[in-house]
């Protein structure tokens, strides 16, 4: 185990390696082999790939060289090594999804946004490890500060190899809370976007999934998502990410209100004093922290909010079930029980079911709509506590609900459509306690930029 706190660990960064590349000091080839050092000491025990492409990338990385001695990079994240999650197509890798059934899938194409990043000029040095399909059934990677403890899921090997320095940044995805809850628990800062930000390229088949990067700082997390967004705009029928060509400048918050939801009785002890120690921190900068009892529109969006767990769940399962039941069908042997688990819950819902839960998720984004006004953002943790122990499944006893962690602190964002931008500014018990910020949509920008101010103006809380 590594004992983390976020007033000394530092996490691998690229864009402060900009100018030395410029200056001819430095290489992205350089940059890269230190990365691959770093895989080849903390693979064995995080366990974050599931492919590497070295060859290719080294080759990248060699091209990316020429670009910046000859003064012509294609982006400020020229050469910058990037991991992509084993659900998004690459060309030069196979896409296995964490799955059996997809052993050896190789489609040879590229998702929009691993093209985009490609036009960008990044190195696309390997795939990294899924919960099986994007769900709750977990792969092998370990949380890098104690691999007794889960990284989260399902964008686990992304987190965790940002986390263990692996890698300045990754590509992770969201549909409950794939991107927040493993940032929050391997230390990263992360950007879910407003809902069809990023082009999701082949994976359109669910309303409430996003692609996001995991990074070492702010900078970088918005520089590779503002990069993908000007190449391959957003989903279709969306208007896309949109924001300044570099990271918006830190702007403090008058005010931010507190987002408790279905979490906060989750929340232990430790971890609810960490978080309100936070909250005096800003009110000492001058921030105004709004909780739900301090006005009607936000006490009627958090009175909304109940049951939203629920509802995300059954509004993926229904939109999932049809390509679940088509692959349990071809490769039974080849698909969890977890999964199964999916389609069971859907088969229990009619079309009638599902057209209730997209009433109630346009009820409660109309609410979220009003708060507008009230505030900046919302605040509140990014788990209901640090990454949980997770040994493993026990053979003869019932399936862990919940081996990657709760999602109960991330399937509001996922519901309202809403940008999130996750912060380490805690640590409870020597693991990480990731912060979120959430905006309304089409507020990426706004805050990160807030996020940014957070984040250099308010000390980091350890308990």
């Amino acid at each position: 185990m590594t004992h983390y706190s976020p007033r000394e660990f530092r996490a691998l960064t690229w864009h402060d390696a900009v100018p030395g590349f410029a200056a001819g000091t430095a290489t992205p080839r350089g940059y890269l082999e230190g990365c691959l050092e770093t895989i080849a000491s903390r693979e064995p025990v995080v366990r974050a790939w599931v492919v590497l492409n070295e060859a290719g990338a080294r080759e990248a990385a060699d091209a990316s060289t020429a670009r910046w001695r000859s003064g012509r990079p294609l982006s400020p994240i020229d050469g910058m090594p990037v991991g992509i999650k084993d659900l998004l197509e690459t060309r030069d890798m196979p896409t296995q999804m964490g799955c059996a059934a997809y052993e050896g899938n190789f489609p040879r194409r590229d998702n929009a946004a691993v093209w985009a990043l490609r036009e960008a000029g990044a190195v696309i040095l390997g795939k990294t490890v899924t919960a099986e399909l994007g769900g709750s059934h977990p792969g092998p990677t370990t949380n890098p500060f104690d691999p007794a403890r889960t990284p989260g899921g399902s964008s686990s090997g992304s987190a965790a190899a940002v986390g263990a320095r692996m890698v300045p940044v990754a590509i992770g995805t969201q549909v409950g809370g794939s991107i927040i809850r493993p940032a929050g628990y391997c230390g990263n800062v992360a950007l879910k976007p407003t809902q069809g930000g990023i082009n999701r390229g082949e994976r359109q088949a669910t309303s409430m999934s996003t692609h996001g990067p995991h990074a070492g700082c702010l900078e970088d997390m918005w520089q590779v998502a503002i990069e993908i967004a000007r190449r391959a705009g957003g989903d279709p029928g969306r208007l896309g990410l949109f924001g300044p060509a570099t990271p918006p400048p830190a702007r403090p918050p008058a005010t931010l209100a507190v987002l408790e939801a279905e979490g906060w009785a989750l929340l232990d002890a430790a971890s609810r004093t960490v978080f309100e120690t936070l909250l005096d921190r800003l009110r000492a900068q001058g921030v105004t922290v709004l909780r739900r009892g301090d006005h009607p529109l936000l006490q009627a969006f958090e009175r909304s909010l109940e049951g939203v767990q629920a509802l995300t769940n059954g509004i993926t399962a229904w939109e999932n079930h049809w390509a679940l039941r088509n692959l349990i069908a071809q490769q039974p042997e080849g698909v969890s029980q977890r999964a199964r688990g999916v389609v069971a819950l859907a088969e229990a819902m009619s079309p009638e079911d599902y057209r209730m839960l997209i009433l109630q998720r346009e009820e409660l984004r109309r609410r979220h709509a009003a708060l507008a006004p009230l505030a900046e953002a919302l605040i509140a943790p990014a788990s209901p506590g640090p990454a949980p122990l997770w040994a493993g499944d026990v053979p003869g006893q019932p399936l862990a609900k919940r081996p990657t962690g709760d999602a109960v602190y991330n399937t509001p964002s996922s519901a309202l459509g809403a940008p999130v931008v996750t912060v380490p500014l805690a640590a409870v018990g020597g693991m990480p306690l990731g912060i979120q910020l959430m905006g309304q949509p089409h507020a990426d920008a706004a805050v990160t930029a807030v996020a940014r101010w957070v984040q250099a103006t308010v000390a980091p809380v350890v308990g």
